[in-house]
């Protein structure tokens, strides 16, 4: 009876009333909560970074992990959402950076700062036959494709990736002007015709 009463007083805490309860003393039973709150969240991220469920099953298992590992260190300057999402964003980009330099190299960076060179990357880009974006997508660095999900896809603003990212707004516009100069490119490396 003890049992239940916890077990339902604790899934009213917040997610950062339960982290602090298990900075205090590790629980298993309080991290499933968060865990289950949270499973979804990061497997869906993980697919869409990676696009393959199996790769993914195992990445969640991994962030978890690695979340239960440093849950001592989450000091509640920002959301235990948004500190799970950069894990979980930094430990698939980690996965796919060193899986990509035992496939190939990385493609070179190209710099344009013209801010009509990034509209017009941008309307060609939403141009783009649907049914070829994932094709070129999938064949794209993983770093380009994460920018280009978080910014088309999932719909971050400027500030938001910035935060997720600890990096400067400039670096983001940069980040995904590059990748959508090189979304551009890939396609139509991979479908010619469609010039």
């Amino acid at each position: 009876m003890l049992f239940k009463k916890k077990a339902k007083a604790d899934s009213l805490l917040s997610d950062e009333e339960l982290v602090a309860e298990l900075q205090h003393s590790m629980d298993a039973d309080r991290f499933g909560l968060l865990y289950d709150r949270y499973v979804t969240k990061v497997y869906q991220k993980c697919i869409g970074m990676t696009r393959d469920k199996e790769l993914a099953h195992d990445l969640t298992h991994d962030i978890f992990l690695k979340v239960f590992v440093n849950l001592s260190k989450f000091d509640h300057r920002s959301k235990f959402g948004t500190w799970v999402y950069s894990i979980t964003y930094n430990y698939c980009l980690d996965h796919l950076r060193k899986a990509q330099r035992q496939r190939s190299t990385q493609v070179d960076d190209e710099s344009m700062t013209e801010d009509i060179a990034e509209d017009t990357y941008e309307s060609e880009l939403l141009n783009l036959r649907s049914e070829h974006i994932d094709e070129v997508l999938a064949a794209m660095d993983p770093t380009d494709r994460t920018m280009l999900l978080m910014k088309y896809q999932e719909e971050h603003s400027v500030k938001e990736i910035s935060e997720l990212l600890n990096i400067g707004e400039s670096a983001v516009k940069m980040r995904v002007l590059r990748a959508r100069e090189r979304a551009l490119a890939k396609y139509y490396e991979l479908y010619p015709e469609e010039r």
